[in-house]
């Protein structure tokens, strides 16, 4: 069976996007490195992911044989999302540090796809999370550092936000690319310079592997 890669971008910084000109040379990556492998492409700021509501939420309690129609369709977009994290097997996800966490329609998509039963279970009593035997990558874009050791570290909640989440849904072979400090850039930084070494921090994942 060929692998999958999901592809998932949130910046809503279109080209200038740091983090989706990493994501795009991980994926150009993966497929060099998978040549049969397949990319599912998912952009959370082109997608209308839609809050959660109490109706979504009793749907989503609902069995799924007693749901109506219009609870179905409440759930449509979560399905598909579901759909695609289950079936990629490998994940990268390229996220921009908004006010210190991750942008709002990331955060929606977490909300569609943690979803009891589905991602995660409760069925021995203790959450157990669904997705096992996955891989992530997080590409992680900010003006300023929030690495380990700067004076900003504390205000990095997006890193520890993403890595409990996956975990709690199963995914644990979790690696983080920081490309911090990309404010230089809006001081006049050369941008080549300033994403090199993260693409090469990228593709030395295909050397080694």
């Amino acid at each position: 069976m060929p692998r999958t890669l999901l592809h998932l971008d949130s910046s809503p910084m279109g080209d200038r996007s740091i983090s989706r000109n990493l994501t795009a040379e991980f994926s150009r990556s993966w497929q060099l490195a998978n040549p049969d492998g397949l990319v599912i492409t998912r952009d959370t700021t082109a997608s209308d992911i839609p809050a959660v509501t109490a109706a979504w939420a009793g749907a989503n309690y609902t069995p799924e044989p007693a749901r109506d129609p219009a609870q179905r369709d409440l759930l449509g977009l979560s399905e598909t999302l579901v759909a695609e994290l289950t079936t990629a097997d490998e994940y990268v996800i390229g996220v921009p540090i908004h006010n210190f966490m991750v942008p709002s329609t990331l955060k929606l998509w977490i909300d569609q796809v943690a979803r009891v039963g589905k991602t995660f279970s409760y069925a021995t009593g203790s959450p157990v999370g669904l997705l096992k035997e996955k891989k992530a990558t997080i590409i992680i874009a900010s003006g300023g550092s929030y690495d380990a050791g700067t004076a900003l570290e504390s205000y990095n909640f997006t890193e520890p936000y993403l890595r409990t989440v996956l975990g709690f849904l199963g995914v644990t072979d979790v690696t983080f690319i920081s490309a911090g400090g990309a404010a230089v850039l809006a001081r006049g930084g050369d941008r080549d310079a300033f994403l090199q070494p993260h693409i090469d921090s990228i593709r030395a994942q295909f050397v080694s592997a």
